[in-house]
């Protein structure tokens, strides 16, 4: 079998500073390397990205531990589409990262630019909620109870 090694995952984002506001500021991620892209610079861009026409880019990675995403912010055509608001639709449902505190990391990250979506929370061995970011995606804050 080959060998996989993660490298990162794709967000299409709307306003690219307010994202950095959430997943920088909010969530801790660091920026990373940061890539101005054109279709005419680069031929074969749109392509690649099956987006057709000319394509104008910036791509933003931000890192964090293991986990590296990278902010696709497209100035030419612009964004397009909603992300999954529900978990049964094909593709990307939600990130999920690990609270002490739910509320309080709730509370956090809408300061930053996140929305609560308070009908997802549920206690089931482990409490959970569901925010989007500034864009709509999904994300998990999950608390494991205090060990025993």
């Amino acid at each position: 079998m080959p060998e996989f090694r993660p490298s990162h995952f794709g967000l299409c984002v709307s306003d690219l500073e307010r994202s950095l506001r959430f997943y920088v500021d909010g969530l801790g991620f660091e920026a990373a390397d940061s890539f101005d892209l054109d279709s005419e610079s680069a031929p074969g861009l749109d392509r690649s990205l099956e987006v057709p026409g000319r394509v104008r880019i910036t791509s933003q990675f931000v890192t964090r531990d293991t986990m590296t995403i990278e902010l696709l912010h497209f100035a030419e055509p612009g964004v397009v589409g909603d992300p999954s608001a529900v978990r049964n639709r094909r593709g990307l449902t939600h990130m999920s990262f690990y609270v002490d505190d739910v509320d309080g990391a709730a509370e956090h990250l809408v300061a930053h630019g996140a929305t609560v979506l308070p009908d997802t929370r549920s206690s089931v061995g482990v409490e959970i909620l569901f925010l989007t970011d500034p864009d709509g995606v999904r994300v998990e804050l999950m608390a494991l109870p205090p060990s025993a």
